[in-house]
């Protein structure tokens, strides 16, 4: 690859996430849709597999959900560069509409206009959530056991006080027991 191709791809992930972070509202699971859209639909950098993964990484190492992915999505395609380009992009619309919307608010909260354009904002949110929800429940396993874990982490999710990395290891260690339980159902069956 070429040096110009390479500027073009680094230039290309930092605008693409740029967008994505600028045009985004509801933080980091609100983006998931759209890092999906842009990176696996229409740049197709890389698979519908390769995007559940990456969530599935991006949630569990520490940090926001949208920066992780686009630094794993960035170091996917254009190497360490790719995920500096990535998540600078991401980062810096947030930066500066957070340090606009403090001076503004500051000024401006008590007003009954912008009190319900946040409450609109917040619906807006949530259906882009429900829809990042749709998406993955469509592309994951559909067995009794994914049931049973999803719905265990649920019930601990909302009803204790688990903390969710806990809740996430806890989902991590069920399906590496089920997965060598049945490995170990399938070699006994060979082996009759």
């Amino acid at each position: 690859m070429s040096n110009d191709t390479k500027l073009k791809r680094l230039w290309l992930l930092f605008a693409t996430f740029f967008r994505i972070g600028a045009f985004t509202f509801g933080g980091g699971y609100a983006m998931i849709p759209l890092i999906q859209k842009e990176v696996v639909e229409s740049r197709k950098w890389i698979t519908d597999d390769d995007i559940l993964e990456i969530i599935a990484i991006a949630e569990s190492t520490p940090g926001p959900i949208a920066i992780n992915s686009a630094t794993f999505v960035g170091y996917k395609v254009a190497g360490v560069l790719g995920s500096l380009c990535a998540t600078l992009g991401v980062v810096l619309p947030s930066l500066f509409v957070i340090t606009v919307i403090y001076y503004l608010l500051r000024e401006f909260s008590d007003i009954p206009a912008v009190q319900y354009a946040f409450f609109g904002i917040r619906a807006g949110v949530l259906a882009l959530i429900l829809k990042a929800l749709y998406t993955m429940a469509k592309k994951c396993p559909k067995n009794t056991v994914a049931y049973v874990i999803v719905g265990l982490a649920f019930l601990a999710a909302v009803f204790t006080k688990i903390s969710t990395i806990y809740i996430i290891i806890g989902c991590a260690l069920l399906g590496l027991a089920t997965s060598l339980i049945t490995s170990l159902i399938h070699a006994r069956r060979a082996e009759k």
